[in-house]
């Protein structure tokens, strides 16, 4: 499948002309490093990203525009691959990776991860190359009222190397998989790792089951990030408190259009805007990370509420903590 997606990329770029200019720009973006409380991230100056971090995803903007993830509403050009019956497997023709995917559900539902967490493991299993994610309708998502997912170079983000080192401590065990948190806040991170799909999908049902959903909302708040390697599924789970930070909106000096979503959480901050590439500091993502994630009085009340094994009908956990 990999060399398939591989074969995919080559055509479209030879094929797709603004897919072509635009992975083409990637020579030339510029990425700047940055140390947030000792924890490395990266900022990439991509003016394409433009589309997806200025995204209007108020219901009235969704309402008015065309769905495009949906097949009918494709450009002819743009071709895919099936994946499991209900998936299409597609290059994204604005990328942030040298090889970047959009896998978007045939049919036109709403962005949800509940029912589809087996379905990302699944992808992260079959594309090992990549490194798979989920935004939540409400943290980074250009189209809340299309479910897909999105899949990028595995290792491209700084925490899928980096996670070991942040660990502060077991939450719990279920099976043969456990559930950790990590030392990096001002981001809140939760990591599974497991060797069998049954028990990985247990620990994401009790994160998902521990977390709020606010009003209005039907799901949780989250990012996720998926990928497979030494015969094991690494899980990364951001939960979130807010969708854009005030320097989004914010007029004049203070304004920063800085949308995260999961590669922001993961590590690589994305500025499609070059003045902001230029100003942003270490600072500045921190107060857009402590805006936007948990506050660690909240984080803690999570994990111990996962540690307490919340229970609903459709899941009764055996949960252990140390």
């Amino acid at each position: 499948m990999n060399q398939t997606i591989n074969n995919l990329l080559t055509s479209q770029l030879d094929t797709w002309e603004m897919a072509h200019d635009n992975y083409a720009a990637l020579s030339q973006v510029q990425i700047k490093e940055l140390d947030v409380n000792g924890i490395p991230y990266k900022v990439q100056f991509n003016p394409a990203r433009i589309v997806s971090s200025g995204a209007k995803v108020d219901t009235q903007s969704i309402k008015r525009r065309k769905c495009f993830l949906c097949p009918a509403n494709l450009p002819p050009i743009q071709k895919g691959i099936p994946f499991e019956g209900h998936y299409n497997i597609l290059v994204n023709p604005f990328p942030i990776f040298p090889r970047h995917l959009t896998i978007p559900e045939v049919a036109h539902v709403d962005q949800r991860i509940a029912c589809r967490f087996k379905d990302m493991l699944a992808l992260a299993h079959t594309l090992k190359d990549y490194t798979i994610f989920y935004n939540g309708p409400k943290c980074g998502a250009s189209a809340p009222d299309h479910a897909h997912f999105q899949a990028g170079n595995k290792g491209f983000m700084p925490i899928e190397k980096d996670w070991r080192a942040q660990v502060a401590g077991k939450v719990i065990d279920y099976g043969e998989a456990t559930l950790r948190w990590l030392n990096d806040a001002p981001r809140t991170t939760l990591v599974i790792e497991s060797p069998r799909m049954k028990d990985a999908t247990a620990l994401f049902d009790a994160i998902y089951h521990s977390l709020e959903i606010k009003p209005g909302d039907d799901e949780p708040m989250m990012n996720v990030l998926a990928w497979y390697e030494d015969g094991k599924w690494i899980v990364c789970v951001f939960p979130r408190d807010k969708h854009r930070p005030a320097c989004y909106t914010a007029e004049g000096d203070a304004n920063l259009l800085s949308s995260p979503a999961s590669v922001d959480l993961g590590g690589v901050f994305i500025t499609p805007v070059e003045k902001d590439f230029l100003k942003i500091t270490a600072t500045d993502v921190a107060r857009i990370l402590s805006e936007v994630c948990l506050s660690a009085e909240e984080f803690r009340k999570v994990r111990e509420r996962i540690r307490g094994g919340r229970k609903d009908s459709e899941n009764d956990l055996d949960l252990k903590s140390n």
